[in-house]
């Protein structure tokens, strides 16, 4: 029976973040944060609860699901977790609000990395611990983590897996769906366990250190201090979180690549050249812009780098505010906006794949004119893509922007000037962090109406679950037998 699928899955969900929660907890412990224990105590002991009472009277049923139930599956899985989410920040008095605390923790999970909060280095050390986990487990999929843990799920993991990883081609690195979720899940751990060490030796606390390393691979943006990255006016930490931006905004298919010696499949890698020729096009331009600001190509290259890689694998990091360069340099970064990293990285945006798509459709069209009776195909990693991807690529980008609009409508309504209100949907659906303007990376969204951080919640959600997995329920279609 489907409920109780949905049951199952659901509990197992949220017992996995609860027990996740531990990592905040021990740092509440640490510090002697008394006044949080609680606030992380109830809700993982409530999930504890939930799951033992859903699983053991139905361990012999064997979860179920089709295509249609996929979809609601794994989009109430997003919105129960991060109510879940939203309990330790609302309950421990550090976001007063609900809706506050909703906002930050779908921000969080949805690694857009916006938040409602001026002022960030006197929370507790384990809710800033809390706010950047956030970021991790949302970064890979908390639907993957799932799969990757537990095999229970069968054919259906695929299905789930699919409903939540992004890009418009998903497929398997391995034949089974749970080595292939286990697999991700390990070089996104490895890569964790990496940045941390990396940010500690460089001069950072281990708190804090662990928490960048969560926010930075998870491509979130979330920090420990008011000033992000820029509060620590090092060069060292500046290269590292760079560096792993960078790995961040890649398809994490390629690192099992590399471990399986398949340099072939990297090399032609169509997204990934991609990729690199955006990303280092946009530093050269923007430092360009920079040396009559900074006075030096050396500051010009470092804090535009930092920027471009932050923005445009959407982490949402800064170590200046852009607001102030100058008018041409802002130009440039806004360009970011449209883009976003590769599919099946944990960075948010239309993806690069989309866009080369589209140039090289743009591309035999043209060839079209002048050779009216020739026959063009696009060509991806080296052999001829799917002849549909170019309808499928049309389609979402029909969806992303039509959101972007309403949301900028929205925002409208909430007392935003239009530029704000449309870098500011641009920055939810694509789950970028700052906009421009009233949304700018030294501002927060915590003066917005409440409607407005209502629907922001739910553009942010439906960004990082690439739009179908929120959107199909508002279509008859979804509820045609």
């Amino acid at each position: 029976m489907f409920v109780i699928s949905l049951l199952k899955i659901s509990s197992i969900l949220l017992s996995i973040v609860g027990v996740l929660f531990a990592i905040p907890l021990g740092v509440a412990f640490y510090y002697g944060e008394s006044q949080v224990y609680l606030s992380f105590i109830i809700p993982m002991a409530v999930s504890f609860v939930f799951v033992a009472a859903v699983n053991f009277p139905t361990r012999h049923r064997k979860i179920t699901m089709n295509t249609r139930q996929t979809f609601l599956i794994v989009a109430l899985s997003w919105v129960v977790v991060s109510l879940m989410g939203a309990i330790p920040l609302y309950a421990s008095g550090s976001i007063p609000r609900f809706v506050d605390a909703l906002f930050e923790s779908v921000s969080g999970f949805s690694t857009t990395g916006s938040t409602i909060l001026s002022e960030i280095e006197t929370l507790p050390k384990s809710i800033n611990m809390l706010r950047c986990l956030t970021h991790w487990i949302g970064g890979m999929g908390i639907v993957t983590l799932t799969v990757a843990l537990l095999p229970l799920l069968g054919v259906g993991g695929f299905q789930l897996i699919k409903a939540e990883t992004t890009g418009p081609e998903k497929g398997k690195v391995t034949a089974r769906i749970t080595t292939t979720a286990k697999i991700l899940w390990l070089i996104y751990l490895g890569f964790t366990v990496a940045e941390t060490i990396a940010l500690k030796i460089a001069g950072m606390t281990f708190s804090d250190a662990l928490s960048h390393a969560f926010a930075t691979l998870g491509t979130g943006g979330f920090s420990t201090r008011n000033t992000s990255i820029g509060a620590y006016n090092s060069v060292a930490i500046d290269v590292i979180i760079m560096i792993f931006m960078f790995l961040s905004g890649i398809n994490f298919s390629l690192y099992f690549y590399i471990i399986t010696r398949k340099f072939s499949d990297i090399g032609t890698n169509s997204e990934f050249k991609a990729y690199l020729i955006i990303i280092f096009a946009l530093i050269a331009a923007v430092t360009v812009s920079l040396i009559g600001y900074y006075g030096s190509f050396g500051s010009s290259l470092r804090y535009s780098s930092f920027q471009v890689i932050s923005l445009m694998t959407t982490t949402g990091f800064s170590t200046a505010d852009f607001m102030d360069w100058p008018a041409v340099t802002q130009f440039l970064l806004f360009v970011t906006f449209f883009i976003g990293g590769c599919s099946g990285s944990t960075s948010g945006g239309v993806k690069v794949i989309r866009w080369l798509v589209l140039g090289k459709q743009v591309q035999n069209e043209t060839r079209k004119m002048l050779h009216p009776h020739g026959v063009f195909a696009i060509r991806l990693n080296g052999r001829p893509g799917r002849k549909d991807i170019v309808f499928n690529v049309a389609a979402f980008m029909v969806v992303y922007f039509g959101l972007v609009a309403i949301t900028t409508f929205v925002g409208c309504l909430g007392k935003l000037d239009v530029w704000s209100a449309f870098t500011g949907a641009l920055s939810m659906v694509g789950n970028i962090g700052p906009g421009y303007a009233m949304l700018g990376p030294s501002q927060n969204f915590g003066f917005l109406p409440d409607f407005v951080k209502y629907w922001y919640s739910f553009a942010m959600l439906a960004g990082r679950l690439e739009l179908y997995t929120m959107i199909i329920f508002f279509l008859p279609v979804y509820w045609e037998k």
